[in-house]
This record gives C-alpha cells, structure tokens and sequence, in this order.
C-alpha cells in the first residue's frame, strides 16, 4: 500500500472514517484511506462535456446529460480554458471618445406638453 501524494510506503494506522481504516503516512503527513475511489468525474467525461460545450450545446443541457450541475461544467470550461490558451494582450492603447451629441438631443425635445392649450 502507498501513500497517495508521494507513494510512501511507510505508514501508521490513523483511526476510521465511515468504517474503514486510515493510514497516515510517515513521510509526507498526508492521511489517506487504500480502498477509497476516487472522487469526482473521469477526465475523458470531462473533455466530452467541453468538447459538446464548444459545438453549441449550452451548459444545463451538457449537465442534464452527465447528471452533474450547470456550474460544474462551466467550471470544467473555465479551468480547460485557463490551462490551455493564453490570454490575448491588446495590441494598442484604448482610446476613450466622449459622445456628447446624446445630451443635446436628449435636452432639445421638439414636442412639449401644453397643459393651457388642453383646456381652453
């Protein structure tokens, strides 16, 4: 048996979790349980799911289908995302225009309500 972090085979019996014994590992401090799965989706359901994302499918109808949250396949996407493209930089400074014109238009109302002219 190995320690799961640093393949350590040097342990100690720790006490039980849900019935099963745990080992700490003399090396690394690490506590771990041998017969324990491991948790979470496999990678190769997760790459799915991201490959469906980006042919259009959107992100509740991926999670319908692996029975998994909305949320856990954006953050499937986002970490995908980070890990494998970088961020573009802009190329230039970006340039800030001030549009004015909108107010004059806004002021400048051509109707207006004459209340005197309703009741005569």
């Amino acid at each position: 048996m190995k320690c799961k972090k640093c393949d350590g085979t040097i342990h100690v019996k720790a006490g039980f979790v849900n019935n099963e014994q745990r080992y700490k590992c003399k090396k690394c401090g690490c506590q771990f349980v041998p017969t324990r799965q491991p948790r979470g989706k496999p990678e190769n359901t997760k790459i799915l799911a991201i490959w469906l994302y980006l042919h259009g499918l959107s992100f509740r109808t991926i999670g319908k289908l692996f029975k998994v949250t909305h949320k856990t396949i954006l953050d499937w996407v986002r970490i995908f995302a980070r890990t494998n493209y970088i961020k573009p930089e802009p190329k230039s400074e970006a340039v800030i225009i001030e549009l004015d014109e909108m107010w004059h238009f806004l002021d400048s109302k051509k109707t207006s309500l004459d209340m005197e002219g309703l009741l005569s």
